[in-house]
């Protein structure tokens, strides 16, 4: 009895590619994993769990850290005091400083206050002394009267124990003048505010502190149709300027963007360029 002959199967050259298929996909599987560990979309890993689990069959849990790896090393640091708590703390001790300044003028300036001479006020912007022109000066003159120098020296006896600014004001009713001494109202307002205001300095308040302004007819508190009113309008005005310190904050340049920018010159004369990207007033 002849023996069967068995057939032998050739070679298959091509089984390598199923190896290199099952490193391929765990190769890929472990990029996905590395790559799921660096975020922290905690259903990113829910899905990548369930996906995982579905393609190999069995369960696989990743706990990532919730720790940002670009702030893991940053240093805190503990909150800074509100400035605007700082600020309104500063304007209320302003505020009542002025307001003692205030009653200590009119504490001594009662008599003209009562007598309407004087006008003592408060405001955002300070504490305005206003005092009538027929006490300090003469008609068309800038020398001062002797009563009102006792007053003005009242006036210095509360300014210079204080620090704040000062500012002197003249002014004038609208009717004009003109002479030898005094060409307008502006020269006359001007003497008659730099002549108070050498008169406080001459009395303790510090000169680094005064300035004088003559604004002339310019800043009327009344009407100019009427004599009283005319009277009314002829006054210096001393005020005493309230400053509330503030940090000092940098502005920064905001960046140029491209619908702001200028075209481009290329090609083109260097005086065309230079009157498009600045014309002239």
């Amino acid at each position: 009895m002849a023996r069967k002959k068995y057939h032998e199967e050739p070679d298959n050259h091509e089984r390598w590619l199923v190896s290199y298929a099952d490193f391929i996909t765990l190769l890929f599987a472990f990029f996905v994993v590395m790559y799921a560990i660096s975020s922290l979309n905690e259903g990113k890993y829910r899905v990548l769990s369930n996906s995982l689990t579905g393609a190999f069959g069995k369960v696989m849990t990743v706990n990532p850290k919730p720790v940002d790896a670009q702030t893991e090393h940053l240093v805190k640091l503990d909150p800074l005091p509100l400035v605007k708590n700082r600020v309104s703390e500063g304007l209320r001790k302003e505020r009542a400083q002025m307001t003692t300044m205030a009653k200590d003028i009119l504490t001594v300036l009662e008599p003209l206050v009562r007598e309407g001479k004087v006008r003592v006020t408060q405001t955002s912007r300070g504490i305005t002394i206003e005092i009538n022109a027929s006490l300090l000066f003469a008609p068309g003159d800038a020398r001062l009267n002797v009563d009102s120098i006792q007053a003005l020296k009242a006036i210095a006896s509360v300014l210079k124990l204080d620090t704040h600014a000062i500012q002197v004001e003249g002014h004038t009713d609208n009717l004009p003048i003109k002479n030898s001494i005094f060409p307008s109202n502006w020269e006359l307002s001007a003497v008659r505010a730099s002549t108070v205001a050498r008169l406080l300095t001459e009395n303790g308040v510090d000169e680094n502190r005064v300035t004088a302004v003559g604004q002339g007819a310019k800043l009327p508190v009344s009407e100019n149709e009427t004599p009283e009113g005319r009277a009314r309008n002829r006054r210096v005005s001393v005020t005493i300027l309230s400053v509330l310190p503030e940090p000092v904050v940098e502005v920064p340049i905001a960046p140029v963007s491209t619908a702001t920018s200028l075209p481009s010159t290329a090609g083109r004369p260097a005086a065309a360029s230079l009157s498009e990207a600045a014309p002239a007033p």
